[in-house]
């Protein structure tokens, strides 16, 4: 028997890594560290570089510095890692607030850039430039065989 998923329909074609990359998202539900996605409206003197509005992505990394940091883009995915290092030289009495590590992954459109990242007040802000759709029509000429 085989399985019948939203790809499977013969009019969808070549979306076979989209719906890999849809699982694998799937599978990693964990959410250590909590994060916002918001869009940002561009301000009235920005000028018109080609992209629509911001989309910022907000994650709570309270406790880490900015080396303990690391955000990189591979092909089409957004990769964000954090590690604290263990400090040897405390001597905690109660220990709540865990040296946790953490990797989130975001899936990116294409066309979509990194604008920036910052930390600021234990917040991770990384904006992403949404560029504006183009729409292309292109009329395919119909060859005749004789």
């Amino acid at each position: 028997m085989s399985r019948m998923t939203p790809f499977s329909s013969p009019l969808l074609l070549g979306f076979d890594s989209v719906e890999k990359t849809l699982e694998r998202i799937a599978k990693g539900g964990d959410g250590y560290p909590p994060y916002n996605i918001e869009r940002v409206r561009k301000g009235a003197g920005e000028g018109d570089d080609g992209t629509g509005d911001l989309i910022r992505i907000t994650l709570a990394v309270a406790g880490f510095q900015p080396e303990d940091l690391e955000v990189t883009v591979e092909e089409n995915q957004l990769l964000i890692r954090g590690r604290q290092s263990e400090d040897g030289e405390r001597e905690y009495l109660h220990r709540g607030i865990a040296a946790r590590q953490f990797q989130k992954c975001f899936l990116l459109a294409d066309g979509m850039r990194v604008i920036g990242a910052q930390l600021k007040n234990g917040l991770l802000l990384i904006d992403l430039a949404k560029p504006e759709p183009e729409r292309i029509v292109r009329k395919i000429e119909i060859a005749v065989n004789e």
